[in-house]
């Protein structure tokens, strides 16, 4: 590969139910400290959810002034303060490090729902004068990017990107083409999710893809075990800084990991359900490979969607082992730890595979105690592998067939 056919990663912020920031949080990946919890009390979701992950407290106040505190959407702060990290983290500001033109902010989700459900319930009891006059800048999936834009001057390229839970992934691909293209030099990119309100709860309960009947939450979400029986929702922003390898040599940063491949594929199977046989999944990985000029023999290691769904883990399980043979490839799922943060779960995912190969730990699947007979792979199980390798892979999959998988490879 030629050194224009890759990203650096070169800063992350993540704010997550396991914490906040990139040491922060793989520690507790590796460690095994679990972010999800019953709701707290008097929280929206308490008496909804049975278990959760939830972001620890934070202070809108450092990012934001005035009104603004009040008028944004959760999604909009929690990516602010994951985009002030970022950026800090990669000791980059805009304007002086790099040229505001040149850098792009992508940032993926579904958009402020809290505040829409907020504002309907409101008009209903209280009539049309009840309803925000921002409304609108608190629901529209550009805001988070946009208020980026606005807070850290760029006047690149700038998207929100909606497919479903593979949005933050998809933000990081289309990062890696917006660099390769040779259109900007710095990308922002990744998913900020507040799904934890009563309606998002209500209709992943009523569709049974919650874990449920777990005594201790910190156990319900189990990637790849014969018990388990749902996914737990959660929060959290998830935000990489990407750069033009020979932009960050220029400021002398060296980073995490090199970004050098992306895969984007679309099941046209069915609005919820994988593919069973997990054809679209599979032609999603070989097309990383492909554009990173990797062997699938290369990988050394894959961070799996993993949700902790019968049919989501099966379907995954077997498309890895149509792309690197059954048990060719260690492979675990962080979901059990952070819980599954919707369209934020890629991002984090792929901060959490770049921090892999920069550290030479390979974070394990907790709670996976007994594997399901269907999901046979080399599942890295109760403690990490201080095992390291040079070539990574980091999977993320959303409703209505999309397919991500991002290749990353050692600096």
């Amino acid at each position: 590969m030629t050194v224009a056919d890759a990203a650096v990663v070169t800063g992350i912020g993540l704010l997550t139910p396991v914490g906040r920031g990139a040491g922060e949080v793989f520690d507790a990946l590796c460690a095994g400290r679990s972010g999800l919890t019953r709701p707290p009390a008097g929280h929206p979701v308490d008496g909804v959810l049975e278990a959760g992950g939830f972001v620890p407290e934070i202070d809108p106040r450092t990012v934001l002034s005035g009104p603004d505190t009040k008028t944004l959407d959760r999604i909009v702060v929690l990516a602010l303060l994951a985009a002030a990290d970022a950026f800090a983290d990669a000791k980059l500001t805009v304007g002086q490090d790099a040229d505001p033109e040149r850098t792009a902010v992508i940032v993926g989700g579904v958009g402020g729902m809290a505040t829409l459900e907020s504002q309907v319930l409101a008009r209903s009891a209280r009539g049309r004068a009840a309803v925000s006059p921002y409304l609108l800048t608190g629901i529209l999936p550009n805001m988070p990017a946009a208020r980026i834009a606005i807070a850290h001057g760029i006047r690149g390229y700038s998207s929100s990107v909606g497919t479903a839970c593979a949005s933050g992934a998809q933000s990081i691909a289309d990062g890696l083409r917006l660099i390769r293209s040779g259109e900007a030099d710095v990308v922002l990119a990744g998913a900020s999710e507040s799904p934890l309100f009563p309606t998002f709860a209500d209709t992943f309960g009523n569709a049974r893809a919650l874990a449920r009947g777990w005594a201790d939450p910190a156990e319900a979400s189990r990637p790849f075990d014969v018990r388990r029986n749902g996914f737990v929702l959660a929060e959290g922003a998830a935000l990489l800084v990407l750069e033009r390898e020979s932009h960050a040599a220029a400021r002398g940063v060296r980073g995490y990991a090199r970004l050098v491949g992306a895969g984007v594929t679309t099941d046209a199977h069915h609005p919820t359900a994988p593919r069973p046989d997990g054809a679209g999944a599979a032609a999603c990985m070989r097309r990383a490979l492909a554009s990173g000029g990797v062997d699938p023999a290369a990988v050394g290691y894959v961070n799996a969607h993993g949700t902790s769904t019968k049919l989501g883990d099966i379907a995954e399980t077997t498309a890895l082992g149509a792309v690197f043979g059954v048990g060719g490839v260690p492979v675990s799922s962080t979901k059990a730890l952070t819980g599954h943060l919707l369209g934020a779960s890629g991002a984090l995912e792929a901060a959490a595979t770049a921090l892999a190969l920069a550290q030479g730990v390979l974070p394990p699947t907790y709670h996976l105690d007994e594997p399901d007979p269907n999901c046979p792979a080399d599942h890295i199980m109760a403690k990490p592998r201080q095992v390291g390798c040079d070539v990574a892979m980091s999977n993320s999959f959303g409703f209505g067939g999309q397919n991500v998988s991002l290749l990353l490879a050692t600096r």
